[in-house]
């Protein structure tokens, strides 16, 4: 079996919250340009890359779990 370590992100409850967050942060973000007045195309484009700073941030927690497995 593979060992993966961001099961243990966040006490666990990490896996969870990747999934939720993958499916609502994009629809958040546009729904908050839109409303802000931003065209379509560039709200779309922000929730679109929102998707992004979740990999950033599990990648930098991981980094912080395990700092001498550093393959940047």
């Amino acid at each position: 079996m593979i060992d993966d370590i961001s099961d243990e992100l966040l006490g666990g409850f990490w896996p969870f919250l990747k999934r939720v967050l993958i499916l609502f942060m994009p629809i958040w973000v546009y729904f908050l340009g839109v409303t802000a007045g931003l065209p379509l195309i560039l709200s779309s484009i922000l929730a679109g890359s929102s998707l992004a700073l979740i990999i950033v941030f599990e990648k930098y927690k991981l980094s912080q779990e395990n700092p001498q497995n550093d393959d940047r």
